[in-house]
């Protein structure tokens, strides 16, 4: 057998991260937008470790209970929360340990982007 007959390996290419053109983009950025809000990354915060009520989470937050239902809404809506009913309580925490790394991650980057972030204006630009 002769060594320079090795195969080639036939190049591979890159994984797309977005290899459905539209829908995948939009779904990661409407996902991002979930949490571009400073409430619901506290309420994600609060949530991480423990269980909570909607009562509890409205003391952490300091915000009226409707303001807080409806951020607790939109995180279960988007599955960063997960509810469960006992009597006329409503217990939520986060629904996937993953959560809690990219939150972690998050502040990190943010942490040592401070200064270019707190210069951005484009952002605010944006917001609604």
């Amino acid at each position: 057998m002769d060594d320079t007959t090795t195969p080639t390996q036939a190049p591979t290419t890159p994984q797309a991260l977005f290899p459905d053109p539209g829908t995948g983009v939009e779904v990661v950025a409407k996902f991002f937008r979930a949490l571009g809000d400073p409430t619901r990354l506290r309420l994600l915060e609060f949530l991480l470790h423990d269980e909570h009520t909607v009562t509890e989470c409205v003391a952490h937050v300091g915000l009226s209970q409707g303001r807080v239902s409806a951020h607790l809404g939109c995180l279960a809506d988007c599955a960063y929360v997960s509810v469960r009913r006992q009597g006329r309580r409503a217990y939520y925490r986060v629904a996937d340990p993953r959560v809690a790394d990219l939150v972690v991650l998050a502040r990190a980057l943010a942490a040592d982007n401070r200064t270019a972030l707190a210069c951005c204006e484009r952002i605010d630009a944006h917001h609604h």
